[in-house]
């Protein structure tokens, strides 16, 4: 072919592997939003993307290939929006500004969330995870530093990578109408608390009206003196102070 030729190409015509792959893993995640995975098809995705079903097993070998592939983009994606995070000088309000990012990122994002953390493969072995606990390594150890761990490293990385992907599956499979994002503020000051020497939980006159609230919610149905509409106002206010932040 004549230079002229290869100059005169377009960019459809020219278009990379790379290219061709994005557009394919774009296309998949695109079906398992709007059909789920029984949707999830080699027909459906390649007509999707444009492509032709051989290409789709060129390049990713099999269905299972070209979900890795979409987890992966979700890795990478949850990765990029860890690193748009500065760290301030305060390690530990840097971990809850984390945490609360990573949540956010899954409820953002819940189909791909669930491919990344709800299937879990010990053998998928990408180099974007490692990064991704690496950074998340380099915080706690900035903690440790400042004297203020009191696990080790790895155990408080573990608790923290596996309380957070918990917390968000566990919001995920809750009717949106009824998620309380609440559950993820206070799971994060348990994490919080368990790994670090503050202790946001530590009881205080506002706890103390707290968990009263919840012992006279626990002995409401045993006061035989109160009349049913007594009783249903009175459990309204203890809710009401019970859930008090």
């Amino acid at each position: 072919m004549s230079k002229n030729k290869l100059a005169g190409q377009t960019p459809a015509v020219s278009a990379s592997r790379n290219d061709i792959r994005e557009r394919i893993i774009k296309a998949a995640l695109g079906v398992l939003k709007k059909g789920g995975r029984e949707a999830l098809t080699t027909r459906s995705v390649s007509a999707a993307a444009k492509v032709q079903a051989p290409t789709l097993y060129r390049l990713f070998g099999d269905m299972r290939g070209l979900l890795d592939a979409v987890a992966e983009s979700g890795f990478v994606a949850a990765f990029n929006k860890k690193k748009e995070q500065k760290p301030s000088s305060d390690p530990v309000e840097d971990l809850r500004r984390a945490w609360d990012s990573h949540i956010n990122f899954g409820l953002e994002n819940p189909v791909l969330y669930v491919l990344m953390f709800g299937e879990p493969r010990p053998e998928l072995n990408l180099p974007v995870i490692e990064k991704s606990k690496q950074l998340l390594g380099e915080l706690i150890h900035r903690i440790a530093v400042e004297g203020q761990l009191k696990v080790t490293e790895k155990r408080a990385a573990e608790l923290i990578y596996s309380f957070s992907s918990g917390i968000v599956l566990s919001l995920l499979a809750m009717p949106e109408e009824i998620r309380d994002i609440n559950l993820s503020y206070d799971a994060r000051e348990v994490v919080v608390s368990a790994i670090t020497n503050h202790d946001p939980l530590q009881k205080n006159a506002s706890s103390e009206i707290v968990s009263a609230a919840i012992t006279m919610q626990a002995l409401l149905p045993s006061v035989s003196s109160l009349s049913e509409g007594e009783r249903h106002l009175l459990k309204e206010l203890l809710d009401r102070i019970a859930t008090q932040k």
